[in-house]
């Protein structure tokens, strides 16, 4: 048999190749050759990293215990949308936090919109042409002030659950723990950032001209934005592009008359199956457009009907033996891109015009999100972040599926910036219900890659 005997100055993965060759079959060779690889490729591709980056890795562990409990301190403070004094409670601590990292902070009053309000923090670098990044999170929560799922408790060592823990807490202090790494290392330098921390995006304030006017406005002054929602929930993927919202009523009238008399041409169909034929035409007619969807979510129908905006609830009196008077649908309307979007609004109404005999149906479209649309800029964008996250050792990061996530905030700046990327936050699953938990194992990854990302792009 050949000597064993190895250079002690081989790495572990040659040498256990090494080993397995002299001693075993070729195929077993390449098995051990791949494990042994595997063990070793994280801290290979952190040699891909400069000495700042490296040092923002560090810097991001050392941290890392304070950002888990700033995150517990927000959780701990309820911030339904309705809540304005819990929404400003989590903006005063996140303005603390941002104002001790050098951030000129402001408190962006909501009254106007009836809602909270917003915290917009500044920092300007002292270089004319500096890139200019936004980055956005929220502070509200779905979850109101009254709800009794209230705290933030720790499931296991790498899982925690609480409102808003991923949607979007956790969020938040991704954002405000990489830029705090970026000033402690002075990275900031070469780069100008705003960060707002909307108060609204779970309930937004109406009208949406004045509570998102915040967003656009310095969505127009920069040149970047970056989104921390949880996206997709998938720390494999990033927000490319996003669905817009727009929700619709349908209101539809007919004659009412004894039940016996329906179909005729004197009294003709009666107003619930209108409401049907409208709404089967939609599906037919539009299931099929990709990324599109429309869902019908409330009906009520009868001879009198009774609908609280407010409140999402209505009441109908009908009798069986009557044709129906009255009938109303409340829906949304989700799309890709704005062309989209006018397309199936004009379907959809010549669909409600084309009325059967003795109806009358009226479809009302509400101003909502905007599409984030999928721009050449995006996708080089997540190529660069995705690079970020292979150069730290970890997965690729693909384009998100759009029909897996919800509107969002950054809608509203993706058209005015030349790249814009979201689902950048702290993943987990169960958001908008009791089940919420934050997957902990992504916090500092996400944490390095945001201050990564920033520090690249300022190169």
């Amino acid at each position: 048999m050949k000597s064993l005997l190895i250079d002690i100055k081989c790495t572990l993965p040659l040498c256990l190749i090494t080993m397995f060759k002299i001693i075993y079959s070729p195929a077993l060779f390449l098995l051990i050759a791949a494990l042994a690889f595997s063990l070793t490729g994280s801290a290979h591709a952190k040699t891909l990293l400069d000495l700042n980056e490296k040092n923002i890795v560090k810097q991001v562990e050392l941290a890392l215990p304070q950002a888990l409990k700033e995150i517990e301190q927000a959780v701990n403070i309820n911030s339904g949308s309705m809540n304005i004094e819990g929404v400003k409670q989590v903006g005063l601590l996140a303005k603390q936090q941002l104002s001790t990292i050098g951030f000129d902070v402001q408190w962006l009053d909501g009254k106007a919109f009836n809602r909270a309000g917003h915290i917009l923090a500044t920092h300007k670098s002292s270089k004319p042409n500096a890139l200019k990044i936004l980055m956005i999170g929220h502070l509200d929560t779905v979850f109101s002030k009254d709800d009794d799922f209230k705290k933030f408790t720790m499931v296991n060592e790498n899982q925690a659950a609480g409102p808003g823990v991923a949607d979007m807490k956790g969020g938040n202090t991704i954002i405000i723990s990489a830029l705090r790494t970026l000033k402690k290392l002075n990275l900031l330098d070469n780069v100008s950032i705003k960060v707002l921390l909307t108060g609204d995006e779970e309930s937004s304030g109406r009208p949406l001209s004045l509570s998102k006017k915040a967003i656009v406005d310095n969505a127009v002054w920069a040149d970047i934005a970056l989104g921390f929602e949880n996206g997709d929930n998938n720390i494999n993927t990033g927000m490319a592009a996003r669905r817009g919202y727009t929700g619709w009523t349908l209101k539809v009238k007919g004659k009412p008359a004894h039940s016996s008399q329906i179909f005729n041409d004197e009294i003709g169909y009666g107003a619930i199956y209108e409401t049907a034929r409208i709404l089967e035409n939609f599906r037919a007619k539009l299931e099929q457009e990709e990324n599109l969807t429309f869902n019908p979510g409330m009906i009520i129908g009868g001879t009198n009907i009774d609908f609280d905006l407010g409140k999402s609830t209505g009441m109908a009196f009908g009798k069986s033996n009557v044709i129906a008077q009255k009938a109303m649908v409340k829906g949304d309307l989700r799309a890709l891109s704005n062309k989209q979007l006018t397309s199936a609004k004009k379907m959809m109404q010549n669909i409600v015009k084309n009325n059967l005999n003795h109806t009358q149906a009226e479809l009302i479209f509400e101003a909502g999100y905007p599409p984030m649309a999928l721009t050449q800029g995006n996708l080089e964008l997540l190529s660069q972040y995705s690079q970020v996250s292979q150069d730290l050792g970890y997965n690729v990061v693909k384009a998100a599926n759009p029909r897996k996530a919800g509107a969002a905030d950054i809608s509203f700046a993706a058209q005015h910036v030349d790249m814009a990327l979201d689902g950048l936050g702290l993943m987990g699953s169960g958001a908008h219900t009791k089940n919420e938990i934050a997957d902990l194992t992504t916090l500092n990854k996400n944490i390095e890659k945001t201050a990564i990302l920033i520090y690249r792009l300022t190169k």
